[in-house]
């Protein structure tokens, strides 16, 4: 099979954990592209903080982020993808918080906003370098028509035992998934990273089946299972692994060079 499109998760995938990328997987990043294959990343973070980094590894091609809620160019910064969490879910999802006194921040327009500052809200705008903004009056936000993305953030053990619960408040038409362990995401359903790959296959007239997608957690699910290759990296939770086609180095080890020199480079 020869790969023409591959999607790679940013933290813990192509990132190493001080967040970097090593320059023999810029290297074999740089080879890909000269040979035709899209390189792109699909990653939770906000455009804001995902184009940054993109930028930087020599990307020029249009950008998943949000979980797959939002596809950006990264030339024009055109639009390509876009979906929103319905403002009813938002609103009984703002209750619930309220209600439990849980921390939940919202993101609009590509700007990340909190009902306070706290220990939470700093260490992810540390973790993301992005700015944010405190509306003391949070819930008047809930009505706003283009709130991309949710996110409580809270310890694993918690966040774990409510997922049934908010799947089945927030029905349907909202996708929960969790990036990293403290954090629990909600998008429009149709806001995964499977949906954004298949979206973006078609947009370059490439088949799914010639797609590669990497990542490490739940939230990459949606397109590992969608991609021609889905690729776990080895230092994935054990279910993503279960359900990839195969398992790659780690993200300290050059798990998405591996793949590109096996699958792509010398393929």
């Amino acid at each position: 099979m020869s790969y023409r499109l591959m999607a790679m998760d940013l933290d813990d995938t192509l990132l190493t954990d001080d967040l970097t990328v090593t320059e023999s997987t810029k290297e074999a990043m740089k080879k890909a592209i000269a040979q035709g294959v899209r390189l792109t990343i699909a990653t939770g973070r906000m455009f804001d903080s995902a184009q940054r980094i993109a930028r930087q590894i020599g990307l020029n091609v249009p950008i998943i982020t949000y979980q797959g809620s939002l596809i950006k160019n990264l030339l024009d910064e055109q639009v390509l993808y876009e979906r929103s969490v319905p403002a009813e879910a938002a609103f009984k999802l703002y209750e619930y918080c309220r209600e439990r006194g849980l921390h939940l921040q919202t993101y609009i327009d590509d700007k990340l906003y909190a009902p306070e500052e706290n220990d939470k809200l700093l260490g992810y705008a540390n973790l993301s370098k992005i700015p944010y903004t405190i509306e003391p009056d949070f819930g008047k936000l809930m009505s706003h028509p283009k709130q991309t993305k949710l996110l409580i953030i809270d310890e694993p053990v918690r966040l774990d035992a409510m997922i049934p619960e908010l799947r089945e408040l927030l029905g349907h038409e909202v996708h929960v998934t969790k990036s990293k362990p403290h954090f629990l995401e909600f998008m429009h359903h149709e806001g995964t990273k499977g949906h954004a790959l298949r979206f973006l296959a078609a947009h370059f007239g490439i088949p799914i089946e010639e797609t590669i997608a990497i990542g490490d957690a739940m939230n990459d699910r949606e397109m590992i299972e969608a991609a021609g290759l889905g690729v776990a990296m080895s230092n994935s939770v054990p279910a993503l692994k279960e359900i990839a086609d195969y398992v790659t180095l780690s993200n300290n080890d050059d798990g998405v060079r591996h793949v590109l020199e096996k699958f792509v480079l010398n393929a």
